[in-house]
């Protein structure tokens, strides 16, 4: 296995009143939300094949010690912007890294490397690119984290938090926010998006594609991304990823409506 390298360094009716105040204020909130947690799971958390006790015939974990089975590293990931922005999430744990025989995969390229293969989809229909947002992804990071650190996979934080409200905890320019969230593992055999095959992700950029992958073979996270559906037409985006130490990746991609 790899190893992770160190970062850079109440009540009911105030709730209910909150709610009506959001409802009225804002012009909408689009979360592509998952159906239940059961199907989460298996979309979007892939099964580690290690952990199932499938014996080696099942699968080829590349050997170590042999330097002509391993895939490529990445190549440069195209820039995406302003990675130091004036207002940051608190919460925001910057770089998270791990080391696997390829490369050491962090996370601010696999965030570069996300938002670039989403934008590359939505060329493919036609769409116009999302601009980077620092401050989004920020909070972005900040959930992923967040999930891995308390163990949870979901929109909605232990806390009751939804993604508007966790964005406007740190800043206010989005009239609709939206969120895909993701997980999976790097350095480990799982079960590949979309069909019966493995993956064993052992680069930033397999990782990142990897992770857009899981989102385009759901339907409402594709729709999030393509704009379809009930999802507005976004001005901007964000991706925070999070890498554990046991190589487990939290990926949650952020989207915006300016005012």
């Amino acid at each position: 296995m790899g190893r992770r390298r160190p970062g850079d360094d109440s009540s009911e009716s105030d709730s209910a009143d909150r709610g009506v105040i959001r409802t009225l204020l804002r012009f909408f909130v689009f979360v592509a939300l998952i159906g239940a947690l059961a199907f989460g799971t298996a979309m979007f958390a892939p099964t580690v094949l290690e952990d199932l006790g499938i014996d080696g015939d099942e699968f080829t974990v590349p050997n170590s010690t042999d330097t002509e089975s391993l895939p490529a590293p990445s190549s440069e990931p195209p820039p995406t912007g302003e990675r130091n922005p004036a207002v940051t999430d608190p919460a925001d744990p910057n770089q998270s890294a791990y080391e696997t025989d390829v490369e050491t995969v962090e996370s601010e390229t696999v965030e570069d490397f996300v938002h670039a293969e989403v934008n590359d989809r939505r060329a493919d229909h036609g769409l116009e690119a999302l601009e980077w947002d620092g401050t989004v992804a920020s909070v972005a990071r900040a959930h992923s984290y967040d999930m891995a650190d308390r163990e949870y996979f979901d929109h909605v934080n232990p806390d009751g938090e939804e993604p508007m409200e966790r964005f406007t905890d740190v800043d206010d320019y989005c009239r609709g926010y939206g969120e895909n969230i993701a997980q999976t593992w790097v350095d480990r055999p799982v079960g590949a998006p979309g069909g019966d095959d493995t993956a064993h992700y052992q680069s930033a950029e397999a990782l990142a594609t990897g992770l857009v992958d899981q989102w385009m073979n759901s339907t409402p996270h594709r729709q999030a991304i393509l704009e379809e559906g009930d999802s507005p037409t976004w001005d901007r985006g964000g991706v925070g990823v999070y890498i554990d130490d046991d190589g487990a990746v939290y990926a949650s991609h952020n989207f915006c409506v300016e005012w």
